[in-house]
């Protein structure tokens, strides 16, 4: 379908999403809206007291956040109305979807793929903890030294310093640098291949696998990465680096490939138990962290902006997409030349309502992008998450974004090669269907 179909798809799913309301409800589709909003703002509101309180109160919150979408499914069906309700969800969500197909041109190209010759002398290390053992389950170290690599695979028994490793292989005539392991092992071996100026190798072979989300390869099956040494092509991608204190030194930068955070989160994975039970101890040690004026406040300097008191922020390398207010999602791209930065503060249920319901427009959030950030405390030291490994760092903390350092090989041909659509704007997509049309209207004329 052209875009101008897809455009026009957009709308008339939306306007039908609303007709549908109007025909079948009658004037009270008026109070079956009402209804789902209040619903909805009564479950973020449960969701924020389970945060922050303790004790009985969270389980009358825990209650709330189920009983509050539980009824509004009721109080439809009870109307005879829920077919109604679920007919014009569908077609929101066609018109919605077709909405972002229609725009996705308008967005800025994917990442720029160079091809390469086939590495010669490739060094992987690879983590056989990672990913509740993937290395193991898809035999990737007998994979790639079929391939010709040369595999270390890290002893659980003893601690390895995998950047020392990195330097040596280098120094022995390695001409590519590969990690089957976490994020923070790949940032590590980054460094290294960024210094040295010769590519780097993601194996997806990690837990949740965000960098190599953002690169388009396969979560679900590791060993398809290794086809990079056969038939790999090129990115040239950005690197996050974190220095703390002043005055500055370099060499004592950290490196990021996905994010540092700072704040509630960064608090939350200094506990010893949160690597064995991290539901646990998140809900542990959120009300605390949420509701306590005693502890430390964070000041950040980001460009233009300033902000006093935040509760999270989140420094990313390259911003997340815009429809995705946690951060937690897909980078569009990774070589943007610029800092994503996200601050979260949140006082009450009011607040958090509003950011669950409007996103980035919310009050409690404040987005931006910028080459240079700085995290300062009312404390000499402060906890930071780097690519979820935990630190603790002098104050002030400086984010910078070093443009097109990493050299990446990723396979020619990646599942998850993202398309960048775009968030959802209906005033384009209207101007798309209508100019289109009319463009197609003046060439038939002539």
């Amino acid at each position: 379908m052209s875009r101008r179909g897809t455009a026009r798809l957009a709308l008339a799913a939306g306007a039908a999403a609303l007709l549908v309301l109007v025909v079948f409800g009658g004037l009270g589709s008026l109070v079956l809206m009402g209804v789902g909003w209040a619903g909805l703002a009564l479950t973020a509101a449960g969701v924020w007291w389970m945060l922050t309180h303790t004790g009985w109160i969270r389980m009358l919150a825990a209650l709330l956040v189920v009983a509050a979408p539980l009824g509004v499914l009721l109080l439809y069906a009870a109307a005879g109305l829920l077919w109604v309700v679920l007919v014009s969800l569908g077609l929101w969500a066609l018109a919605v979807s077709a909405g972002r197909a229609a725009l996705v041109e308008d967005t800025s190209p994917s990442m720029t793929e160079r091809s390469v010759s086939r590495a010669q002398r490739p060094f992987l290390i690879m983590n056989p903890l990672s990913g509740g053992g993937k290395v193991e389950r898809f035999h990737l170290a007998e994979r790639a030294r079929a391939l010709g690599a040369e595999v270390v695979v890290l002893d659980p028994a003893q601690r390895q310093d995998v950047t020392e490793l990195a330097s040596r292989a280098v120094q022995g005539g390695a001409d590519l640098l590969g990690v089957a392991g976490g994020d923070g092992t790949q940032a590590s071996v980054a460094r290294v291949a960024a210094e040295h100026d010769i590519p780097f190798m993601v194996i997806s072979a990690g837990t949740r696998n965000h960098f190599a989300k953002d690169l388009g390869l396969d979560r679900q099956d590791p060993s398809r990465c290794l086809e990079a040494l056969t038939d790999g092509v090129e990115l040239r991608i950005d690197l996050g680096y974190l220095r703390a204190g002043e005055p500055a030194d370099l060499s004592a930068e950290h490196v990021f490939i996905n994010n540092a955070s700072f704040g509630v989160y960064a608090e939350v994975v200094q506990s010893p138990a949160y690597r064995d039970d991290k539901a646990r101890t998140v809900l542990e040690m959120l009300p605390d962290l949420l509701t306590q004026p005693s502890g430390t406040r964070l000041s950040v300097r980001a460009g233009s902006l300033t902000m006093d008191g935040p509760q999270a922020v989140l420094v990313s390398n390259n911003p997340y997409a815009r429809g995705d207010s946690a951060g937690l999602g897909r980078r569009e791209r990774l070589d943007s030349g610029e800092l994503g930065v996200l601050c979260v503060n949140v006082g009450n249920a009011a607040e958090a309502t509003e950011l669950l319901l409007r996103g980035r427009q919310g009050r409690g959030l404040t987005a931006a992008t910028v080459r240079e950030v700085v995290v300062d405390a009312n404390a000499p030291v402060i906890a930071v998450g780097v690519d979820g490994e935990a630190l603790v760092l002098p104050t002030p903390v400086h984010c910078r974004l070093a443009a097109g350092a990493l050299r990446v090989r990723v396979p020619r041909h990646r599942p998850g090669v993202p398309h960048g659509a775009p968030p959802m704007d209906w005033r384009r997509v209207r101007r798309l269907a209508l100019t289109m049309g009319r463009v197609a209207a003046g060439r038939g004329a002539a």
